[in-house]
């Protein structure tokens, strides 16, 4: 037990309330049995500081009990009563003091736990956010629960909206709207279908999926066991576009502004 102020405060409390309790009745007026009282004080103590604390608040009122029964009564002495009444109090004392403090423990061992996963969840989010491979983890009503960096960057996704939680078909309207996919407008509803319907089955299946500033991203989805889902965006941009048409260098050029050396260079390598 450390010696703190909620170690002591339990103890200390008690041994007060038991005084005042002895003083007044021998000065001032009859006091009843203070036992109940004692019993809170147990119970916060144990509370407070935990079990070493409480058992020591309860002999505590155990030993003041037997004084304040001693010389309550004309003669000096205890009868079976006063035995009866004080085994009573022992029990009872010892029984709250170790319930609380066992509840006590149990519950501080459980908010160390949850600091030391949220230490990990945060450290893990940190790591994500330093991949250039965009994640999205969906909850089992399809809402992200987290979405990193590279994500936000690959879809102008502002902050505000991917920390709102918005739910996955949200999450393409606005790759839609923003017009991220480099397809035919005609094309797109289709295409968001196909993904959500992907995405609610848990298919696995890789797909490439082309965005107008010229990268790619290989989309897959994974099924959690909790019956949420993984989204993972890789970007394959310098595989894909190796084994494009040499013919379409001027197309490519243009969606990224032109110019591209590294993209005229994988055209060139793959005439």
């Amino acid at each position: 037990m450390q010696f703190n102020w909620r170690a002591i405060s339990g103890p200390a409390l008690t041994a007060m309330t038991a005084l005042i309790a002895i003083l007044a009745d021998h000065r001032l007026a009859a006091v009843p049995n203070p036992a109940p009282l004692f019993i809170c004080i147990v119970a916060f103590a144990a509370s407070l500081s935990g079990l070493a604390s409480g058992m020591a608040s309860a002999a505590i009122a155990v030993a003041c009990s037997a004084l304040f029964f001693l010389n309550h009564r004309a003669t000096p002495g205890y009868d079976t009563s006063d035995l009866v009444r004080l085994a009573m109090l022992a029990v009872t004392a010892i029984g709250t003091a170790a319930i609380t403090g066992l509840l006590r423990k149990r519950l501080m061992d459980a908010f160390a736990l949850e600091r030391r996963q949220y230490a990990i969840a945060e450290r893990l989010s940190a790591a994500l956010d330093q991949v250039d491979i965009g994640i999205v983890l969906l909850n089992t009503d399809t809402r992200a629960e987290f979405i990193n960096r590279a994500f936000r960057d690959y879809f102008s996704l502002s902050d505000a909206k991917a920390d709102s939680k918005p739910p996955f078909i949200a999450l393409m309207y606005h790759g839609r709207d923003n017009g991220a996919y480099e397809m035919p407008e005609e094309e797109l509803s289709a295409f968001i279908a196909e993904r959500t319907e992907m995405m609610r089955v848990g298919d696995s299946t890789p797909i490439d999926i082309n965005l107008t500033n010229g990268k790619v991203l290989r989309f897959a989805c994974t099924a959690l066991p909790d019956g949420g889902r993984m989204l993972s965006y890789t970007p394959v941009t310098d595989l894909v576009r190796h084994t494009d048409d040499p013919a379409d260098t001027s197309y490519y050029q243009s969606l990224r502004g032109g110019g591209d050396r590294g993209l005229t260079r994988h055209l060139r390598a793959a005439e």
